[in-house]
């Protein structure tokens, strides 16, 4: 396995400065495009482990990364708690029905059970690092609460 970046997360020296991207598997990537079509469209590549697989290893056979990034997006949180969550064409993503007041806080569920709600999240979890077999570390991100609450209200 490439170790450099965890590694360089140690603080251990390394040959060189390990390389990831935030956006690895990003717009800017013929491939992504291409993956993306054939999903049907954002939550639908979001919502396939075997995609999400795809585009997760696209940057690291093609830009040869050194960690590679869970392919996922942040707002498939508050959609699993019950927001209905759009991405039209050429646009970001929207809540139609953002919270507006205290009320609509406390309706909003706790997930207990990430693998009831979220369970495609966990399988493309375990899709990925069979696919990576051992090739570089795989890294997620979460985004904070309060990124999430900027989207929600």
């Amino acid at each position: 396995m490439n170790t450099t970046f965890l590694k360089a997360c140690k603080g251990e020296k390394t040959e060189y400065t390990p390389i990831w991207i935030m956006r690895q598997a990003g717009r800017y990537l013929a491939e992504y495009r291409a993956t993306r079509a054939k999903a049907g469209g954002f939550l639908n590549l979001c919502r396939s482990p075997e995609l999400c697989s795809e585009v997760t290893l696209q940057p690291i056979d093609i830009l040869d990364a050194d960690a590679a990034i869970l392919f996922a997006d942040i707002l498939v949180v508050p959609e699993a708690m019950g927001m209905e969550l759009t991405f039209g064409t050429g646009e970001g993503p929207k809540f139609p029905d953002p919270i507006t007041c205290r009320a609509d806080v406390e309706k909003l569920p706790v997930l207990d059970d990430p693998t009831k709600e979220l369970g495609y999240v966990m399988d493309a979890v375990s899709t990925i690092r069979r696919d990576l077999n051992g090739r570089v570390p795989l890294i997620g991100f979460a985004g904070s609460p309060w990124t999430r609450a900027t989207y929600m209200v």
